[in-house]
């Protein structure tokens, strides 16, 4: 009975992490370029928190390459990113205010 509680414990904790990080902070970047064919885009990005990642300019993977088509080089965006399938991904992008 007890290993079954601890079990379920670990489980609803495991559900509650994933819900975290889907509401990861958003983090302020500047669009370097956009590849649409390949579904990546190049951002200058401040720290990304949730990923223990200092600020720095990277490629990312798109979680959903229409998110893309409204963003060009030189724009400011806002964006959370996170580990999909082993890769660091974008998983929300916003053009900023």
């Amino acid at each position: 009975m007890m290993r079954r509680l601890l079990t379920i414990a670990f489980v609803s904790l495991g559900l509650a992490g994933a819900a975290l990080a889907q509401d990861a902070p958003l983090v302020s970047a500047t669009v370097k370029k956009v590849d649409e064919a390949q579904g990546k885009i190049t951002l200058d990005h401040g720290p990304i928190k949730n990923l223990d990642m200092d600020g720095m300019t990277m490629v990312f993977k798109a979680a959903d390459p229409a998110m893309l088509k409204d963003v060009k080089a030189g724009q400011k965006v806002m964006f959370t990113a996170d580990r999909v399938n082993g890769q660091i991904t974008v998983t929300k992008l916003q053009k900023a205010k």
